[in-house]
């Protein structure tokens, strides 16, 4: 279940947004049906990348057996 304030990772890339499968947002709201998520992205410094309604199908929970990874933010 994905609650808000959870990290989530996004299940494919979204190129309008300069964003990849397997980036790493947090959940800022949950919508009472639990089937969308405002989910923001944001650098290491903070700065908000896109902040997007998504569907369950979007994103998945983190799993405690992941590691991060950085990238370089390509701006599309």
């Amino acid at each position: 279940m994905i609650r808000e304030l959870d990290t989530v990772v996004l299940t494919h890339d979204r190129a309008e947004y300069s964003l990849k499968e397997g980036d790493i947002g947090a959940v800022v709201h949950a919508y009472a049906n639990g089937e969308a998520f405002e989910v923001e992205f944001v650098t290491a410094e903070g700065k908000t990348v896109a902040l997007l309604t998504l569907g369950r199908a979007e994103i998945r929970p983190m799993s405690s057996r992941e590691i991060l990874h950085v990238r370089e933010l390509e701006l599309a």
